[in-house]
């Protein structure tokens, strides 16, 4: 585990400001349509970025942006990620973290210690089902613990789901509802085979338009607002 990447501004990542972007290696699932496999299964193919020299860039661009947001790879698992986020704020920038939800412990400490302003929960597939995609068991409490700690939290958070056929079907969004009720913002967004981390996953054909907006009605039943991403 270690930051892999930086890419200097970004539009999309942070809703409405501009940022930049750091990527950690290493993560506990193995999720088929992940869009960053390389980083998972093999970090050595990139550079270590040390700590230092990602701060000194963000001094040099706080300018100009408004941010960072931190991805990977599952960047709750590296013991760089506090002291960088600490960095950050030191700097005056906002955070936003993407994350699996497997280190809840974690986030509630970064929530509390204010060292994050956005969060982005991916959300798999139904709970039940976290054992296909992790290469060693994951205890299903952890992931209802982090969304617990995001529905009571004072940042803005927001639960994501990428819609893979055979992953996320009817049933599995009933079952992730069921996890997210009372939750404000659930993200739909739309499945891409390119570059997906398995063969299997980059053979697969998405869910048609109509497919994730039928999904999306189904996903209103349990939280405040629905957003679907990705749709041509």
């Amino acid at each position: 585990m270690a930051i892999k990447g930086f890419q200097g501004t970004s539009l999309l990542d942070y809703p409405g400001r501009i940022a930049s972007l750091v990527f950690f290696s290493g993560c506990n699932l193995r999720c088929p349509y992940c869009h960053n496999p390389s980083l998972v299964l093999t970090p050595e193919e990139h550079e270590d970025i040390p700590l230092a020299d990602v701060v000194e860039m963000l001094r040099q661009r706080r300018a100009f942006i408004d941010g960072l947001v931190v991805s990977g790879g599952e960047p709750t698992l590296d013991p760089l990620l506090r002291p960088l986020l600490e960095a950050v704020k030191k700097l005056g920038l906002l955070v936003k973290l993407d994350t699996n939800g497997t280190r809840p412990t974690l986030l509630q400490e970064l929530v509390e210690r204010q060292l994050v302003d956005f969060v982005s929960l991916d959300v798999k597939t139904a709970p039940g089902r976290y054992g296909e995609l992790a290469p060693a068991p994951v205890p299903l409490a952890l992931l209802a613990q982090s969304v617990e700690v995001l529905k009571a939290a004072p940042v803005e958070v927001e639960f994501r789901t990428t819609c893979m056929p055979g992953l996320v079907e009817e049933e599995d969004i009933a079952a992730m509802g069921a996890l997210l009720r009372g939750a404000s913002t659930w993200t739909l967004q739309q499945f891409v085979a390119e570059h997906a981390l398995c063969d299997t996953a980059r053979r697969t054909s998405a869910h048609s338009d109509e497919q994730i907006r039928l999904f999306a009605q189904q996903a209103r039943n349990y939280v405040e607002q629905v957003q679907v991403r990705g749709l041509v």
